[in-house]
């Protein structure tokens, strides 16, 4: 009695790939592309050591000439037009991070507990290892049964360095930027 032969399947099966073969070129640069993603968690890692009041660590995502900037008035073109409400380079924000660590620092007597909130996050501007990203933010701030609350718009211009995402510079767009305002001690 002769056998019956399986019908070949029409459909070829996808090749498998070994595991020990090596990722491509290809793969790697995308990997290491400032995408969506990464700078969304990089954004949500700065918002908790900020929570957390890790300043040192926050103020190590800075690379060594970035800056960081509160403009007081809405639609403010750049720091040197008229008095802003911060604007920091490196070496005040190591001043700043400094005076906070201080257990003599009365305007945070007691200390302010923070919860930020960070949405919306998208990438407006890409280049070669570099993109400016723009997200939304709450900040609560409650101190001496005060709170108070901090809302608004950030742009991050991210760099890749050092062997990981580095701040070059922070602008913070408050919602009430030209409004009376208590002092800003905690950066937002």
């Amino acid at each position: 009695m002769a056998r019956k032969q399986k019908p070949k399947s029409k459909i070829a099966a996808p090749a498998r790939r070994r595991v020990a073969e090596p990722r491509s070129r290809a793969v790697v640069q995308a990997a290491d592309a400032l995408d969506l993603h990464r700078c969304e968690q990089f954004l949500l890692h700065e918002a908790r050591l900020l929570d957390d009041a890790q300043f040192d660590d926050w103020l190590a995502l800075f690379t060594t000439d970035g800056w960081y900037w509160v403009p007081s008035e809405p639609n403010q073109s750049n720091p040197q037009d008229t008095v802003s409400l911060i604007y920091d380079d490196r070496r005040l924000l190591e001043t700043r991070v400094r005076r906070l660590a201080s257990p003599r620092i009365y305007s945070q007597e007691p200390r302010s507990r923070t919860s930020r909130i960070v949405a919306n996050v998208t990438i407006e501007e890409t280049g070669n290892k570099a993109c400016t990203v723009r997200s939304k933010f709450l900040m609560i701030e409650y101190r001496r049964e005060v709170q108070r609350l901090f809302a608004g718009t950030a742009f991050h211009h991210l760099v890749q360095a050092d062997g990981g995402i580095r701040i070059a510079w922070k602008r913070v767009d408050l919602v009430n930027c030209d409004a009376p305002l208590d002092g800003i001690v905690v950066p937002l």
